[in-house]
């Protein structure tokens, strides 16, 4: 590549507005820096996605972009979710830019690794993974459940970076094929590294969150799990026909062994040995009827066709 190259750095904001004005100072200079050294082009800006957020969020993104043509602003009628406001900035922008670039507001993730994605798209790589190169600002349980959860995506046959989340670089080519896969139930971390183009990796080390709370609840990040497993996967499934044979198998077995046992006239009659084989029975049923129906749900959101998120403001995108 000869031309310089427009990136769209595109940033889902939801309730930050403690630590927005921060993050933009810091975006505005690494953005200043890598103009000035002819990394990007001149007409590269970042777009801050405000998720329908509750508190002054989208005041200070309007204030921000009246104040600086590299600040614009795109808000959500509604909480889509963060997968979905990335989406919306990425689909609203893609047509307009060589790249864009992904990063969360509170800027945990190194921006200084933009240096070196930006290279290696200059390399040709159409898809550049920011990577953490420990969990050393983690909790104990985050860690643990963060190993559980790409050691679960492994398992059931979904291809994942592991301790990558939203920090990435692609090419307009590569969004333009995600624009593609039109289901409701979009899981962008997996979709990305089965989509097949040139990939990289950068490693860096994340930060600890210094302003504001982190919206991942433990509810959201199980939620998160499960979404991508559901939706990458029908392993889940097949788990509950094995089960359903296993447990037919295992009747058969004690239905055998207690006829004989009736035969030779070694019978006890018992609670235990009825409500035993009858909690087992009834949990595996419950459990096995909400997995179906979570893929039940699946398809239900499917077949309605609604609209994944709805643009209801913008600022400054005319300019672009």
């Amino acid at each position: 590549m000869t031309n310089l190259i427009k990136c769209v750095l595109v940033v889902p904001c939801y309730n930050e507005s403690e630590v927005l004005e921060s993050s933009i100072d810091i975006i505005k200079a690494k953005f200043s820096t890598l103009i000035s050294n002819k990394k990007i082009a001149q007409d590269s800006y970042c777009l801050l996605v405000d998720d329908g957020s509750e508190d002054n969020t989208w005041r200070l993104i309007k204030e921000l972009s009246n104040q600086s043509s590299l600040i614009q602003g795109l808000k959500l009628s509604h909480n889509a979710g963060h997968q979905y406001a990335l989406l919306a900035g990425m689909m609203y922008s893609y047509k307009k830019s060589d790249c864009i670039i992904t990063i969360d507001a509170d800027l945990q993730d190194d921006i200084n690794a933009i240096d070196e994605m930006i290279s290696l798209f200059r390399d040709g790589n159409e898809i550049v993974y920011g990577v953490r190169k420990s969990r050393n600002v983690d909790s104990f349980f985050k860690k643990e459940s963060a190993k559980w959860f790409y050691k679960s995506m492994s398992f059931l046959g979904t291809k994942v970076i592991a301790d990558h989340a939203d920090f990435r670089l692609v090419s307009k080519r590569v969004v333009k094929e995600l624009e593609k896969f039109t289901e409701y139930n979009l899981f962008p971390r997996a979709i990305f590294p089965s989509m097949g183009f040139k990939s990289a990796q950068v490693f860096y080390d994340r930060k600890e969150r210094l302003l504001g709370n982190t919206k991942y609840s433990v509810k959201k990040m199980y939620s998160f799990a499960w979404e991508g497993i559901s939706s990458f996967s029908v392993t889940p499934l097949r788990y509950i026909t094995a089960t359903g044979f296993i447990t037919v198998l295992v009747s058969i077995g004690l239905s055998i062994w207690a006829l004989y046992m009736k035969i030779i006239g070694n019978t006890t009659p018992g609670w235990t040995s009825t409500v035993i084989p009858l909690y087992f029975l009834g949990g595996v049923q419950l459990f096995s009827i909400g997995v179906i129906g979570e893929y039940l749900s699946k398809i239900y959101k499917e077949v309605k066709s609604r609209p994944r998120y709805i643009i209801e403001e913008e600022t400054n995108l005319d300019l672009n």
